[in-house]
């Protein structure tokens, strides 16, 4: 993945904006994973210099519940 973003110049924008740690969007359903906030982040907004000037925020929606998975987005300018 980090080949991929360095080839096209792209930006994480969660970490353009966010840098505290322990952010996930997905946790397995074992060990009662969630609850502990034991994921990984496999979910992604990447955006080029052009993009990344018109956006305000990126977020990863936690609280949201229903999945193994949770909402992540962006808030544009």
């Amino acid at each position: 993945l980090d080949k991929i973003i360095d080839s096209y110049n792209y930006t994480d924008t969660f970490r353009q904006f966010k840098q505290e740690p322990d952010q996930y969007s997905w946790w397995t359903y074992r060990a009662n994973a969630r609850n502990r906030n034991v994921g990984w982040r496999i979910h992604y907004v990447f955006a080029d210099a052009d993009a990344l000037s018109i956006i305000k925020d990126a977020f990863i929606l936690q609280a949201i519940k229903g999945s193994d998975h949770c909402p992540v987005g962006i808030s544009l300018k």
